[in-house]
């Protein structure tokens, strides 16, 4: 049975490769839209993920991460009393509109503001700069991947974001998410400065940022708690204590956001629908390919036939020419969509995220496509008298 089968499979080298080229092209297909949906999923809560809070307080109002109203720093102070509290930083997220100084080019961006000497939030894979920087008044640093797009070419560059000046004192590399305009990182009094005053275009704001009043608002409250803390009840104890709030653990609060943008926008479908098609072209051309070898061979199945081999006998053997076709697709086609995965992350910090549970899972897929396509194949081989052999 096995020689046949691989017989059959190899006996017409350009179809054959062909038809695994057909298969690759299905696997890599369906790896990648399966890999770019889960990567977008991980991309949406990036930031979410890079956080040491053990809590979040945010407004009860709050959608997602981005989409949420202000709480009033004064939060900060209230919860850092607390006995279970070993740490309380502000976090600001707001939108800005960026600018080059030597254009009038301008590009939306995502201002966050965070305490560079605080410990739950720090942007990583800092390439140049350090976060002392942040601490001078007018300073931001910018991803390397989206410098080209917002007119930076160096460390040290200016700007202008919502009409004010402003100079990169540093680059992150690859801290960027598919879901959201390029970051600017600054310290939390002058993301507090550049978003909410109004300053004149082109011209530095202040020679120092003013610390952040009680009423000066802010996106979310990090919360480190003293280690053994019930969360569920502190949870409960903070909602007491802030009014109209909405309290989530780490891990909830990540879970939030990738609901939002897996369900609640029309990215999940598209990807879905794109591995669809993959698995419909490699079925379609597995199928032909099975189905004109089998005619080719009709003569010797009916000899087979004749001699007494039965029909399980037979689809053993298309069956197994599938299952060959199957890993001969499988191997160099997850390698092109891993190959593609390293090139755009590198290059653009796009995530094609292929886990061992999902690769197991395309294998699965993969032979149940070539497997489904022989079912077509096999038909021609029950209807086949045995007889034919006889006719001249």
């Amino acid at each position: 049975m096995v020689s046949i089968a691989r017989k059959n499979l190899f006996e017409d080298f350009p179809r054959f490769m062909v038809a695994q080229a057909g298969i690759m092209f299905a696997v890599a297909l369906v790896t990648v839209q399966t890999g770019l949906l889960e990567g977008f999923t991980k991309s949406s809560s990036l930031l979410i993920d890079g956080v040491k809070a053990d809590l979040w307080v945010a407004s009860k109002s709050m959608r997602f991460f981005d989409l949420t109203l202000p709480l009033p720093y004064s939060r900060v102070a209230t919860i850092q009393q607390l006995p279970e509290v070993v740490r309380a930083e502000p976090l600001i997220i707001q939108s800005g509109i960026w600018q080059r100084l030597s254009s009038s080019d301008i590009a939306p961006v995502r201002v966050i503001g965070f305490d560079p000497k605080g410990e739950l939030f720090q942007p990583w894979n800092i390439q140049t700069g350090s976060l002392e920087d942040l601490e001078r008044p007018n300073t931001a640093f910018i991803d390397r991947i989206d410098a080209t797009g917002l007119g930076i070419t160096a460390v040290g560059q200016g700007a202008a974001l919502n009409g004010q000046r402003l100079l990169v004192k540093g680059m992150t590399v690859g801290v960027r998410s598919l879901v959201a305009s390029p970051y600017v990182f600054m310290s939390t009094e002058n993301a507090n400065l550049y978003t909410n005053l109004v300053q004149i275009p082109g011209q530095l704001p202040l020679n120092a940022a003013p610390p952040l009043a009680p009423d000066s608002p802010i996106s979310y409250v990090l919360v480190q708690v003293v280690p053994g803390t019930d969360l569920a009840a502190l949870k409960t104890k903070l909602a007491d204590a802030i009014p109209n709030s909405r309290i989530l653990t780490q891990a909830e609060m990540s879970k939030v956001t990738q609901v939002y943008w897996r369900s609640s926008t029309g990215v999940g479908f598209i990807l879905g629908l794109g591995a669809i098609v993959g698995i419909v072209v490699g079925t379609v051309v597995v199928g032909q390919i099975l189905y004109a070898s089998v005619a080719d061979h009709l003569k010797e199945y009916g000899t087979l036939k004749a001699m007494g081999a039965s029909d399980r006998y037979l689809y053993r053997v298309i069956l197994e020419q599938a299952l060959w076709m199957a890993v001969l697709g499988y191997l160099p086609g997850l390698g092109l969509a891993m190959g593609l995965g390293s090139w755009t992350m590198q290059t653009r910090a796009i995530q094609i995220l292929v886990s061992p549970t999902s690769a197991a899972v395309i294998f699965g897929v993969t032979v149940a496509m070539c497997s489904g396509a022989a079912v077509f194949a096999i038909q021609k081989v029950t209807r086949l008298d045995p007889a034919m052999v006889f006719k001249s």
